[in-house]
């Protein structure tokens, strides 16, 4: 036996989660599987699971009655062209922008906050 814990999978709440999987394999190049009760997307740079919640009430960011979360952050090496493709797939825009010279922050369809940063770049051999 160990005592070695590792990170095998992040989920996150939706309303649909087959629905929600779609939009991240689109903007991720990766492969969406499911049901909307619960899926996953097997994206090229790790996973994502989505579940299923009946009173799901999306997050009102940066302020309001639902706080966020948490909230992914994608690599990126070019923001505009990338914030082109997440729009496009069906993601919004935020007015506030906090770190807008190195990081966009958008809304997944059901309302999550996520990231295109430039800002620190993968970790190779993780």
């Amino acid at each position: 036996m160990s005592n070695l814990i590792r990170l095998s999978l992040t989920t996150v709440n939706a309303p649909d989660a087959i629905a929600l999987a779609r939009f991240y394999a689109e903007i991720t190049g990766g492969v969406a599987k499911g049901d909307e009760c619960w899926a996953l997307v097997e994206g090229p740079n790790g996973d994502i699971g989505f579940q299923q919640v009946d009173d799901y009430r999306p997050p009102t960011w940066p302020d309001g009655e639902v706080g966020m979360q948490m909230h992914l952050e994608f690599f990126v090496d070019d923001l505009e062209a990338t914030g082109a493709r997440v729009l496009a797939a069906g993601a919004t825009r935020f007015e506030h922008q906090p770190n807008a010279d190195h990081c966009f922050v958008y809304a997944d369809p059901a309302g999550h906050p996520f990231c295109l940063s430039m800002w620190g770049a993968p970790r190779v051999g993780d």
